[in-house]
């Protein structure tokens, strides 16, 4: 007789992985939403200058993490959640906040995970079509809240689509929300968008809406990806407090924790390579609408497309592999028809438009 599973088990979509790690060096990697830039040297011997203790557990309270995005922010370390990769912070508050007859509110499509919290809960999922410009629709997102919700998340910007919403907006749709509904602003890729202004910009809402988080990450702006670090900057305590409770102990590696620490002390160095990705960014969709093909407006370091009809998206994402170019195929991630394309580097970039050229046919 088999092992018998949880049902929830079941009901856990799996995550659309990234392939191509098996096919060389020579290969333009734009599938996942990574940065193309290496950590900077110092960031690198910051991490590798914390295993000679490994024997050792890292600091449980993360306190110099903290007190640095404390003092970039302004925001009292109590205040601030830290995690293996955003997603650790964000699976934490599904379980913290929702179980069965509770419900959650966010676009679709948006980020692959959010659907995990409430199949793992068993709490409700209400999923909120994009408008026609693949952007949130915050009315519609306001006019689902009920008495049942107990989290609205908002992608902004968006992933897949790479669309964003001004602040004005959000702030319209927070007036809306009951103090006692979490408000998670997944703002992985705000360092990207230039409708959002600057980083700080949505920190005032923070200081106005006890019930907001803004969720963040090393992962791209940062170049951390395969170290895992994410953070939230939190309305209250009250919600870093509840996700440090429901986690293991020990979630954030102390090679992680050193070269987070690092990196935050070299802005210059992240706006050069942010300014870098946004002018790379302008001229990959450039070349894509000059083949005649619908893009979003992006704010993020990659761009969402759609194909032309007739066009079958498993043909286009197979030729572009077959041509050393790996990008997400739509389907995987909610929107059957369209390719999400990281911005590499400007030959990288120019590598997907020859092979995009090439595969639909110009």
């Amino acid at each position: 007789m088999p092992i018998e599973f949880a049902a929830r088990t079941r009901r856990i979509p799996v995550y659309p992985l990234a392939g191509g790690y098996d096919l060389g060096a020579d290969v333009a990697m734009l599938a996942s939403n990574e940065s193309c830039f290496a950590p900077l040297p110092v960031v690198a011997e910051a991490a590798a200058g914390v295993l000679g203790a490994t024997n050792r557990y890292p600091d449980p309270s993360y306190a110099s993490l903290r007190r640095a995005l404390a003092d970039r922010y302004g925001i009292p370390p109590g205040r601030i959640a830290l995690g293996n990769g955003s997603c650790d912070v964000l699976l934490a508050a599904g379980e913290a906040l929702l179980e069965p007859d509770a419900e959650v509110v966010y676009a679709w499509p948006a980020f692959s995970v959010y659907p995990h919290l409430a199949a793992a809960s068993g709490a409700r999922a209400i999923e909120v079509p994009l408008d026609d410009a693949d952007r949130h629709d915050l009315d519609a997102i306001a006019t689902e809240v009920t008495v049942a919700t107990r989290l609205v998340l908002i992608c902004n910007p968006n992933n897949p689509t790479s669309t964003a919403v001004t602040l004005d907006e959000v702030e319209a749709l927070l007036r809306r929300v009951p103090g006692h509904v979490c408000v998670i602003l997944d703002e992985a890729y705000c360092e990207f968008a230039l409708t959002l202004g600057d980083t700080y910009a949505s920190l005032e809402l923070l200081r106005k809406y006890p019930n907001l988080v803004l969720l963040r990450t090393f992962s791209k702006v940062y170049g951390l990806a395969a170290l895992r670090v994410g953070y939230a900057l939190c309305g209250s305590e009250d919600f870093r407090v509840a996700v440090d409770q429901v986690r293991q102990p020990f979630y954030l590696n102390a090679a992680a924790q050193a070269a987070a620490v690092e990196a935050l002390r070299h802005q210059d160095e992240v706006e050069r390579r942010v300014t870098e990705t946004i002018g790379n960014r302008l001229e990959m969709v450039d070349e894509v609408r000059a083949l005649g093909l619908r893009v979003a407006e992006s704010d993020a370091n990659f761009i969402w497309l759609h194909l032309p009809e007739g066009v079958e998206e498993a043909d286009v994402v197979s030729g572009l592999k077959d041509r050393g170019v790996l990008v997400r195929a739509g389907s995987s991630l909610g929107e059957d028809g369209s390719l999400r394309v990281t911005v590499g580097t400007a030959d990288e970039n120019e590598r997907f438009a020859g092979a995009l050229a090439a595969v639909v046919g110009g």
